[in-house]
């Protein structure tokens, strides 16, 4: 199963695909979408959504599995944060993907064995688990995020436990309180 991991933001966006089906993970591809602060914030979801449909479009992974925002300081930022998610989702769901999400607390220790690692433990084992170079190209902290939310959903994957969606009458099934007429 190839995994298209994401790590949303509303001004940098981390994605990773992995190839998970021959038991070992492998790198398919990995970047960092860097958005224009100049543009409206509708313009950068926008721009989320087209830029992860193309990859979609292209590498036709099996699955998406993205962080979940948690709690923050400031409530504008959470929003325009779980708006960036949301048009993340939205391009894999638009596309017939299943949707995963997953905490950040999940994603760390399912790589690295501890959900209180520090970043830079988190890119050691994404970089050592996937046998990337110490300079890979576009290896930045939102891409390894991203392979991350992969490789913790390839973990899930054997042992269940994930938040996932088929598409938008299984998200309303599991998500009526969220849903407003």
């Amino acid at each position: 199963m190839t995994i298209l991991g994401i790590d949303p933001g509303s001004r940098v966006t981390g994605y990773g695909i992995i190839d998970a089906g021959s038991g070992d993970e492998t790198p398919v591809t990995f970047g960092t979408l860097r958005l224009d602060t100049a543009d409206s914030h509708p313009d950068r979801l926008k721009e989320i959504f087209d830029v992860l449909s193309d990859l979609i479009s292209t590498y036709e992974p099996g699955a998406l599995a993205i962080e979940m925002p948690v709690y923050g300081k400031n409530p504008q930022s959470m929003l325009k944060l779980g708006r960036a998610q949301a048009s993340a989702m939205l391009a894999g769901l638009h596309q017939d993907l299943s949707v995963a999400q997953y905490t950040p607390k999940e994603i760390k220790k399912s790589v690295t064995g501890n959900g209180n690692a520090s970043k830079k433990q988190v890119q050691y084992m994404v970089r050592s688990i996937l046998n990337l170079e110490e300079d890979a190209s576009g290896f930045t902290h939102d891409a390894a995020d991203a392979l991350a939310v992969a490789l913790c959903h390839s973990n899930r994957g054997a042992h269940g436990e994930a938040q996932s969606y088929t598409g938008w009458a299984s998200f309303v099934a599991n998500n009526p309180d969220r849903i407003s007429e």
